[in-house]
């Protein structure tokens, strides 16, 4: 990877991206920028009463994503690199997920008057697991935050990526199976990440994904 990338890691709730990226920064001697989803006063009552709070819940996300795109605007965090264990542009993802009609046009509106310019990765790494997966690893990490997160919404998210990453083409995406690899417990799998992410290409699956390396 070219000096200051910038690698973002993305994938469904519970797979394991904040632990991933904190390692990478570390590695890559990166800056590490890092989602905050206990700052979100409204993400507890979401699980347990979507309807009643999704509107509160996205707006808090999205107005959290705009500080943080300021602040790295006033900062240097991008000149030795950066890991990130989020992309920007997962929030109108979520917002379609848990928004319709007249507060979906509203969030639409929200988002596009701030006017925002989020950096584009230089490359995604986006993880991916089975439902049970998920739900084991939601229930270990214990975040009373997500006491009230069903298996339901576990499996809308999943979808939604899957959606999302068919034709994402904005940066190159290492696309890795967490089922078949474990990127944190066995060395030759993360060394296979590393490679792969600064291989330059379009599109990478690491072996067990079901898709060949590209």
């Amino acid at each position: 990877m070219k000096p200051g990338a910038y690698i973002a890691i993305e994938g469904p709730i519970g797979v394991g991206k904040t632990t991933l990226a904190t390692r990478l920064a570390a590695d890559l001697g990166a800056g590490l920028l890092a989602e905050q989803p206990d700052d979100n006063p409204f993400l507890a009552d979401f699980y347990d009463h979507p309807e009643a709070q999704a509107l509160s819940t996205q707006l808090f996300f999205l107005l959290q994503r705009a500080r943080q795109i300021d602040t790295l605007r006033q900062s240097d965090l991008f000149s030795a690199g950066c890991v990130a264990d989020f992309m920007f542009d997962k929030d109108p993802l979520f917002a379609r997920l848990t928004l319709s009609g007249a507060e979906l046009a509203l969030y639409k509106d929200i988002h596009a008057r701030l006017a925002w310019q989020a950096p584009c990765p230089d490359c995604v790494v986006y993880l991916d697991a089975g439902i049970d997966t998920l739900v084991e690893r939601v229930a270990r990490r214990g975040r009373t935050a997500e006491a009230g997160l069903t298996r339901a919404y576990l499996a809308q998210v999943k979808a939604a990526y899957e959606t999302h990453f068919i034709d994402y083409a904005a940066a190159p995406v290492v696309r890795v199976d967490t089922d078949a690899l474990d990127l944190l417990g066995d060395e030759g799998a993360y060394t296979r990440l590393r490679e792969a992410i600064a291989c330059p290409g379009t599109v990478h699956a690491l072996p067990g994904t079901g898709t060949p390396m590209l």
